[in-house]
């Protein structure tokens, strides 16, 4: 298979999964992401540099193509130019990830976060989380400093996916400390999912038919664990089962709050939330270098976003693909003092390669050998458990 007929079957895939686009943004979403894959950068310059040479066009004229993708209407040459809306994106970018879902898992855990770059935006995203990775399936950026709640933003962005995911998928929705809100708690359950949400030490619990008791006394020391139903704080009472889990080497405990029962939910689970910040680091310097953007508009960084998660998207379904089907995970052909196996526990095995790494390599040497075009699968692995909690479901 030639270059251009591996560009023109990815062309034709994003046209599928982006059919809400006119032709002319959803090829230019693709040249966009194809390139970003090859090239590891999603700098304007480099992308358009290699575009250029495999499509035999003038640089200034693919470069110009390509900025459109970001550009305001009223910025474009033409009179019938049309802006794309980036949210309009956020459910089609889910359903492709649930269409190439495999194998019999109906369980989907989504993060929800902010990130930074520099002192120019926030950016507040929801992501799917997946084998150590995080795809962004929908965000809003807003100016860093900007005054005003964060709350109508992630209320926009979840009601945006509410309608995607089917009624008997288990969705675990998790947060960090720093984002929880009763609100939140409550909009999360309202859409059928569930919220596993941290929050911080210190406050009150109250087990059902007992006294209210400091947070800290559940799980006083390493190695205890502590899960029960009641009302959790005093002066704006949530009512929620309480995971309290302080598992050896950690400096604090985890306290999540969930609608879960206790025989139903595992504080391992929150295991998965930090996977969301590899997802940013492979957006900046692990991955795409999107630091070193030159943008300054909120708003074209939200439709450049959609490039950037589609391009993501690919990688990562590649490279979990891979991951997946590979016969051996190759650590017992390491030597025996190898870091990577000194590390090795019962209970995991390390990852060698990120799936994101690992999906653009292997695009990028069917690229090279001419073989048909990688599109990948996703193939979700069993949700971490604890020893310490009870077995989930």
């Amino acid at each position: 298979m030639s270059e251009q007929e591996q560009l023109t079957l990815w062309i034709k895939t994003v046209s599928d999964f982006m059919s809400h686009l006119s032709k002319p943004q959803a090829v230019v979403l693709a040249l966009w992401s194809f390139g970003m894959v090859i090239v590891r950068s999603c700098g304007l310059t480099t992308v358009s540099n290699f575009l250029a040479d495999l499509l035999k066009v003038k640089e200034h004229a693919i470069r110009e193509r390509l900025r459109d993708l970001y550009r305001e209407a009223a910025a474009k040459k033409g009179n019938k130019r049309r802006e794309l809306e980036a949210e309009s994106c956020f459910a089609p970018l889910l359903r492709w990830i649930l269409s190439w879902w495999s194998g019999e898992s109906k369980r989907l855990a989504l993060v929800l976060d902010a990130t930074t770059l520099a002192d120019r935006f926030v950016v507040l995203a929801i992501s799917v989380v997946y084998r150590g990775c995080a795809i962004p399936v929908a965000w809003k950026v807003i100016p860093a400093g900007a005054k005003g709640s964060w709350r109508p933003h992630w209320q926009n962005l979840l009601r945006s996916l509410a309608d995607v995911l089917p009624a008997d998928w288990f969705v675990l929705v998790l947060t960090d400390r720093g984002l929880y809100a009763r609100w939140l708690f409550r909009d999360i359950r309202s859409l059928g999912w569930h919220p596993f949400l941290r929050i911080n030490a210190q406050g009150l619990f109250r087990p059902q038919g007992e006294r209210y008791r400091v947070l800290k006394s559940f799980v006083p020391q390493p190695g205890t664990y502590w899960c029960g139903q009641g009302t959790c704080f005093k002066t704006r009472p949530l009512d929620c089962t309480l995971l309290a889990c302080w598992s050896e080497g950690y400096d604090e405990p985890w306290l999540i709050v969930t609608d879960l029962t206790p025989n139903q939910a595992d504080a391992a689970w929150y295991g998965l939330r930090p996977w969301i910040e590899g997802g940013f680091k492979d957006l900046k310097r692990g991955g795409w270098q999107w630091q070193q953007t030159r943008i300054t508009d909120p708003g074209r960084v939200e439709r450049f976003w959609v490039a950037i998660a589609i391009a993501t998207l690919w990688a990562v379904s590649v490279g979990g693909e891979a991951e997946a089907t590979q016969p051996v995970s190759g650590l017992e052909h390491l030597p025996e003092a190898h870091i990577a196996r000194r590390r090795a526990t019962r209970r995991s095995r390390p990852r060698l390669l990120s799936c994101f790494r690992r999906g653009i390599n292997v695009i990028v040497a069917a690229l090279i050998a001419g073989r048909p075009l990688p599109l990948g699968r996703f193939y979700p692995q069993p949700w971490p458990t604890s020893s310490l909690s009870p077995a989930g479901p």
